[in-house]
């Protein structure tokens, strides 16, 4: 069995655009700027959006970040995303989800600027990804495929079960999957909650990406022998005799299932660290496509 270790790829990613950087200051070139807006005060997004301030930190990156308060209206927000649209020192910026109740989620996302969205959510890059045209993908499933093709696991006519059709997740790796290219060619099963007898098609699959959001959901009977295993979920389950008083587990039962695989990724230091290389990856690719 062979680890898919998303940490130690990650900080090699980080490595290779620090290199990039570097160079691009030595020529008097201005650093790739990314901002990130939070509404509120979220736990998990305030932890999220602080290692993306710190990563930025670590390669060279310009960051800013700009906090709003749980009560900011939608009318303020979007306001605040178009003058993000309009500045000419920003490469791309996020908008940290979930949003507080009250603002649509949906308006927002639309109004960012898809030159600019680098966190791949419009619906132009999602449509420019699946024809296979230069896009911002989804940092997470980018980061899968570079977990798959840095580690060459072979995917080729290879039978991938995605479990979860979510937009930022699901759908665009089974579309990535599909395509031509390094860690592509394979044949693609979308299933999902609704799907009748799911563990036989686990059980057929070379290839399992779970993004159920049920923890350890994935038992070692429900796979076949060799099967590399993608686990994206990651859930607070609480724990007692924790010094937090939880753990972090995915979507996959690792201890029992990793007997059986041939990769697979682990929960947590998988496929988490990953998005966030590929969010400063997908910078990177703004500040290049947007100055040409």
């Amino acid at each position: 069995m062979i680890l898919l270790n998303g940490k130690k790829t990650s900080q090699e990613i980080k490595e290779e655009i620090k290199l990039k950087v570097s160079a691009m200051k030595e020529r008097g070139e201005r650093a790739p700027h990314l901002a990130a807006v939070l509404v509120g005060s979220d736990g998990a997004s305030l932890t999220y959006v602080g290692s993306k301030v710190r990563s930025c930190e670590q390669i060279g990156f310009e960051s800013t970040l700009i906090r709003l308060e749980d009560d900011t209206t939608e009318e303020a927000l979007l306001l605040q995303i178009e003058q993000l649209n309009q500045d000419a020192t920003l490469d791309g910026y996020i908008v940290q989800l979930p949003l507080p109740k009250h603002i649509n989620e949906e308006r927002v996302l639309l109004a960012i600027d898809p030159k600019k969205d680098v966190d791949g959510f419009h619906p132009a890059n999602f449509g420019r990804m699946a024809l296979d045209l230069d896009a911002f993908i989804p940092a997470t499933p980018f980061g899968i495929m570079q977990l798959l093709e840095r580690y060459k696991v072979p995917t080729s006519g290879k039978h991938c079960v995605v479990v979860g059709r979510s937009h930022i997740v699901g759908r665009p790796i089974s579309i990535l999957m599909s395509q031509k290219g390094p860690a592509g060619d394979a044949t693609v099963t979308v299933a999902h909650s609704r799907t009748q007898n799911l563990a036989e098609l686990t059980r057929q699959a070379d290839i399992v990406v779970m993004a159920l959001g049920i923890p350890e959901y994935l038992t070692a009977d429900m796979v076949k022998e060799g099967a590399t295993i993608i686990d994206v979920g990651i859930t607070r389950v609480a724990d007692d005799t924790h010094p937090k008083g939880y753990v972090i587990k995915g979507d996959v039962a690792f201890d029992e299932v990793a007997a059986k695989a041939s990769y697979i990724t682990p929960v947590p230091g998988g496929v988490g660290p990953m998005t966030i290389a590929m969010l400063l990856q997908n910078t990177f690719l703004a500040r290049q496509w947007n100055q040409a």
